[in-house]
């Protein structure tokens, strides 16, 4: 035997420069950096010139803070979404924006100032909003860059800033649409209130956390009442607010609850106690006097003296449980004198007075017998309840508590003292249940009842419903003037050439009926969202703050009526304009109100918008301006300005909820045709971040450890839908799913080094195997479409994934590395199997581009080093192929048994490679049209045959293996010889070299 040849050098292998190691950190700026040089988005907009619109508007993030994970989470969202539609063909533009005003901006501002021992009501407010206008614009531009190294494309040179002059303006004129068609008014109503922050705030700005608090059972003595039986006895009360009852004005029973009198004789005065029957035992527990009874019966210590149905306690009055004290400036009792000396009241304040009043009794639906006494203590200064209930009965608000939390100086009981949510203020030993027990009408009180609390997401502090004079936006109130149709951004005043169908509608109504023509994903967000809206009060308006949007406002000093001239809007339009929100001051009254009105006559309204209203406010001066003319659109297009608004799902009460009632009271609509929203990202263990706990997990380091389309993948590949996770071994988890991706990728250029459309192979002339992956193609081209219909994007990845996984590299890939390495460079078999590579390249490079937006660009210029940027690609056209489907799923199914039957053989080493191995299948099992020498080119084993057994058999070949492409065939005389195919292709070369 003559010395063995080396054919390695005649074997086709793959060759590409493109390498397996990524090196995403080090290269993705580089790339980013080509981007911006290249003015990629401007390329792309004239690219897309003329196209159908698809706007996605950008929710403004708040320009506070380096961005967290959901900033990234998302931001990818939104670019994928940009990135399909562009890639559908569509123009797809994005304007990132950021919201600039408000109170998190100004509490940091004065955290400098505090810092410093200065005193922010001390330096002039133009000063002092600069150093907030300064802040966030320090803030927007490191957001923006961390934002563009995410690879999210935009108009990053030109975002949009709810504090641009422009913006400002544009707010401020939409406010003057709500006061020109009616839908403003002052009121005193009771808000939730900051008073760490001294704010109004709205309901989005809220958050409840679990606390503990002190709850009382205290005793108003009954004055009057129609049942005789009752005069001289207590009510009794309950609540989790001790701080509310020095403005306690009535109390509330529930028509049809059933109350007990009862009688304790063990117990020190007042005795004689009225409570709900149903809460009896309960309230028994809570004073140390079990009630355990029989109707007309004693048992122990109590006994039930009566059984009164709550309509029949109408016309009962009570009495303040510390009236008492406040006689004494009446009837001069030394008794009560003395007492009241150790207590925290003012006995000869006029103020007083409010204490003697008697505290009616009044009918309220909302009174239940879930807890408490069944009877509730009314202050219409810190309740909704309250509030309406005693207003209809003509109790108004006494404002007692300030905005800092204190009580006024000149309140007769705890005057100057507080804060109110303070846990030691309320406490058992606090002055107000020590007052209350010198009262003797303290009946229990004790530090251990648990509940959910509102608190301030900014500050963390507990708020209160405190009633103070604000501007509201009424929900359930008709428009005097019919919203103005889209297009009038800016123009305050607008009159509206037809009447929309929101005309004679309230809020409300054409709240509910645009949610009813939105399209939600996931759809349960409309029945969330429809639900708040269903159930909301009237709209907060006004704030007590500097930085933000003035409430553009005069009000007649006489009637106490808002002026509403349209020329005098648009004056001050004009000025903010100009000059932004400095231009709203006490000098420049007499300009805005010209020649027609005196400034004397007028109040100049200091307060300021809710930041809602401002991005409320963003589909006007965004969408509608012109000032980005790539987001208008066609003239004579009328509907929602945008085609998708995508946020968290805390955001059905935050901006999906303001954009929706702004648009509807100033145009009749919602501005948006979809609203898309995503849940909230939890740590490796699904808890909730904090960086108090130390679990957060930063976009910024993540990207410098992995690169930014690892994080871009994770975002993509979870059920965003829903609450998902993220840490290090998601992550890593993650990072193989990538490597997976891009060794397709690196296979795919090494396979198609000096493919040129010489080589191609029409789809009739192709094998069977590659019309069956082609026809797999299209199947996955239809999965990706519809999953880009459905923002179903955690499917787009795993179809994507799977396909270049399953059908390919561990099947079609696999199965054609044999004809791809050995087979002449003019075979039929290997030109057809090089032309699908081609087609799955120019597919598989555009389907990845919006997931993976720096790899498919370093792919696509690996292959294409002049070819410009993937991401001005197109959808690719993908060839309609028909396949016998079911027949190929036989075949997979078979291949998997043959592979599990050789598997004991190798572990054994009694085989080392599948083409070692001659395999007998069912014949059965094979489909026809498959030959034996099909078979054992599809299972990559040495010969296959039929047998009429049921299951796979493997035995080792006796044959010899080739020295080229190390098949064992029959034809091969002895190892290192060559089969007749390896030989021919050898002896083409040999002669041609």
């Amino acid at each position: 035997m003559s010395e063995e040849r080396d054919y390695r050098n005649t074997v086709f292998l793959p060759k590409t420069d493109f390498p397996m190691k990524a090196g995403l950190p080090q290269k993705e700026p580089g790339i980013l950096a080509r981007w911006i040089a290249d003015d990629q988005y401007r390329r792309l907009r004239e690219a897309r010139e003329g196209r159908e619109k698809f706007i996605l508007h950008d929710g403004p993030p708040y320009a506070n803070g380096d961005i967290h994970v959901g900033h990234a989470l998302n931001h990818v969202l939104k670019d994928m979404v940009v990135r399909t539609q562009t890639l559908l063909g569509k123009d797809a533009p994005y304007v990132p924006g950021w919201d600039c005003h408000g109170l998190p901006i100004e509490w940091k501002v004065e955290e400098e100032y505090r810092k410093k021992k200065k005193n922010k009501d001390e330096v002039p407010a133009e000063e002092f909003r600069a150093e907030c206008r300064a802040y966030a614009q320090k803030w927007v531009d490191v957001q923006r860059e961390q934002l563009k190294r995410l690879g999210v494309g935009g108009d990053w040179d030109h975002p949009y800033l709810t504090m641009d002059y422009a913006a400002e303006a544009t707010i401020v004129a939409e406010l003057m649409k709500f006061a020109e068609s009616g839908q403003l008014y002052r009121g005193a109503k009771p808000v939730m209130w900051s008073p760490v922050e001294k704010t109004a705030l709205a309901e989005a700005e809220v958050e409840y956390e679990d606390i503990v608090s002190t709850q009382i059972d205290v005793a108003f003595e009954i004055t009057e009442s129609p049942i005789e039986d009752l005069v001289g006895a207590h009510a009794v009360i309950w609540t989790t607010t001790p701080w509310t009852i020095p403005v306690n004005q009535a109390i509330a029973y529930g028509p049809e609850v059933e109350y007990v009198l009862l009688r304790f004789d063990e117990m020190a005065a007042p005795y004689t106690l009225l409570v709900a029957m149903d809460l009896a035992e309960a309230f028994g527990a809570r004073i140390g006097h079990p009630v355990v009874y029989t109707m007309g019966d004693t048992q122990g210590t109590v006994t039930a003296l009566k059984s009164i149905m709550g309509k029949d306690l109408a016309g009962t009055v009570a009495r303040h449980p510390m009236a008492n004290f406040f006689r004494q400036s009446r009837e001069g009792d030394d008794e009560l004198e003395g007492a009241s000396d150790a207590l925290n009241i003012d006995a000869a304040s006029p103020l007083a007075e409010f204490f003697l009043r008697p505290r009616p009794f009044l009918p309220g639906d909302f009174v239940t017998t879930e807890s408490g006494t069944g009877l509730v203590h009314m202050a219409p200064d810190h309740g909704e309840d309250d509030f309406d209930l005693c207003k209809a009965h003509g109790l108004e608000p006494v404002f007692a508590v300030e905005g800092d939390g204190k009580y006024r100086t000149d309140w007769a009981w705890l005057g100057g003292q507080g804060s109110v949510i303070n846990p030691k203020f309320n406490a058992p030993d606090g002055p107000i249940c020590l007052d209350l027990q010198e009262s003797g009408k303290l009946l229990a009180a004790s530090a251990d009842y648990k509940h959910s609390y509102p608190h301030s997401w900014r500050s963390k502090a507990k708020v209160v419903f405190r009633c103070t004079p604000q501007w509201f936006v009424p929900m359930d109130k008709e428009p005097s003037v019919a919203p103005a149709k889209a297009g009038a951004a800016g123009q305050p005043g607008a009159t509206p050439e037809e009447i929309p169908a929101s005309a004679g509608r309230t809020l409300r109504q054409t709240a509910m009926q645009a949610l009813a023509d939105t399209r939600f994903v996931p759809a349960k967000g409309r029945n969330r969202i429809g639900a708040m809206v269903e159930g909301r009060p009237d709209w907060v308006l006004s704030r007590q703050r500097a930085w933000g949007v003035p409430i553009t406002l005069f009000v007649d000093r006489k009637t106490g009526q808002y002026l509403a001239d349209p020329a005098v809007n648009a004056r001050i339009v004009a000025a903010v304009r100009e000059g932004g929100v400095d231009a709203w001051t006490d000098a420049r009254a007499q300009e805005y109100l010209g020649n027609e009105y005196s400034a004397e006559d007028y109040e100049r309204v200091s307060d300021i918008l809710d930041v809602w209203f401002d991005s409320g406010s963003t589909h006007a001066f965004v969408l509608e301006s012109g000032k980005w003319p790539d987001l208008l659109r066609p003239e004579g297009y009328e509907g929602p300005p945008a085609d998708l608004y995508l946020e968290g799902s805390d955001q059905h009460r935050g901006w999906f909820q303001s954009s929706l009632l702004e648009s509807c009271a100033t145009r009749g609509h919602a501005p948006y045709k979809a609203v898309l929203t995503h849940g909230f990202t939890m740590d490796a263990k699904g808890e909730k971040m904090s960086k108090s706990k130390g679990n957060t997990v930063s976009p910024l380091k993540v990207m410098e450890q992995y690169g930014a389309d690892i994080i871009r993948l994770w975002a993509l590949s979870v059920d965003y839908t829903e609450d998902h996770r993220i840490g290090d071994e998601i992550l890593k988890g993650v990072g193989d799913q990538y490597r997976k991706l891009r060794n397709t990728f690196r296979y795919l250029l090494g396979a198609l080094a000096d493919f040129d459309d010489a080589e191609r192979v029409p789809v009739s002339e192709m094998p069977e195997l590659e019309r069956y992956v082609l026809a797999l193609l299209g199947e996955l081209d239809a999965e990706l479409r519809q999953a880009v219909d459905d923002f179903e994007f955690n499917d787009y990845v795993r179809a994507l994934v799977e396909f270049c996984n399953e059908d390919l590299s561990a099947f079609f890939f696999d199965i054609r590395k044999d004809s791809l390495y050995c087979d002449a460079p003019t075979d039929t078999k290997r030109r057809a199997y090089r032309t699908v590579l081609d087609t799955l390249f120019h597919a598989l490079v555009r389907y990845a581009a919006p997931v993976l937006v720096f790899t498919a660009e370093e792919v696509w210029g690996t292959r294409y080093p002049d070819g410009g940027s993937v991401h001005l690609l197109e959808w690719p056209e993908v060839p309609s192929v028909s396949s016998t489907s079911e027949d190929w799923t036989a075949l997979r199914d078979l291949r998997e048994d043959v592979t599990e039957a050789i598997e004991p053989l190798r572990r054994d080493k009694v085989v080392r490679s599948s083409l070692q191995a001659e395999v007998t299948v069912p014949d059965a099992g094979v489909p026809s049209g498959f030959s034996e020498v099909d078979l054992a080119e599809l299972f990559i084993t040495g010969t296959v045959r039929r047998g009429q057994a049921k299951t796979v058999s493997v035995t080792p070949t006796d044959d010899a293996k080739c020295g080229r492409c190390w098949r064992h065939l029959p034809e091969v005389s002895e190892d290192g010889a060559l089969c007749d195919r390896c030989e021919a292709v050898v002896a083409e070369m040999d002669a041609t070299a």
